[in-house]
C-alpha cells in the first residue's frame, strides 16, 4: 500500500511539473515614460524568456514609453537590443505614437518593430490567447 501511494505521489508531482513547462504566449502593455517601469518590464521579459524558451513573449510600447525604443534617450537600449535576438521575445512600437513625436524609424534601437496601433495589437494578442500583463508603477 505504502509503494502505492508513493507511486501515485511521484506520477501527481510529475504532473505537475509538465504542466509548468507549457509554453505560454504573454504580451506586455508599456506606456509608462517613468524609465523604472522601462527597466522592469525588460527585466520580466529577460527572466521570463528565459524561463520559458518555448513560449513567446511580445512588449508594446505607445504613449508614453517613446524613449524606451529610442537608441538616443532609452535607458534600456542595450538590453532590449540584446532580448530581440531571441526568436522568443519581440519589441513593438505604435506607430501612431512614433507620428505624434515626430519619431522615423531609424531612430529606433535595432531589432523594434513598428505596428500600425499599440493598442489595436494587444487586443489582437488577446484576441488570439495571449495573456496580458501591464507594466505600472
Amino acid at each position: 500500500m505504502k509503494k502505492i501511494a508513493i507511486l501515485i505521489l511521484s506520477l501527481f508531482m510529475m504532473a505537475n511539473l509538465t504542466a509548468q513547462e507549457k509554453p505560454v504566449k504573454i504580451v506586455f502593455d508599456v506606456t509608462s515614460a517613468n524609465e523604472k517601469v522601462h527597466g522592469a518590464a525588460v527585466r520580466h521579459v529577460k527572466a521570463m524568456s528565459k524561463a520559458y524558451p518555448d513560449s513567446k513573449f511580445e512588449v508594446v510600447m505607445y504613449s508614453g514609453a517613446i524613449n524606451m525604443v529610442l537608441t538616443n534617450k532609452s535607458s534600456v537600449a542595450y538590453d532590449m537590443e540584446a532580448l530581440t535576438k531571441n526568436k522568443n521575445v519581440s519589441f513593438v512600437v505604435c506607430e501612431g505614437t512614433m507620428k505624434r513625436h515626430k519619431i522615423d524609424k531609424s531612430q529606433l534601437i535595432s531589432g523594434v518593430t513598428t505596428v500600425p496601433d499599440g493598442i489595436l495589437e494587444i487586443v489582437e494578442r488577446q484576441a488570439q490567447g495571449w495573456g496580458y500583463i501591464k507594466e505600472s508603477q
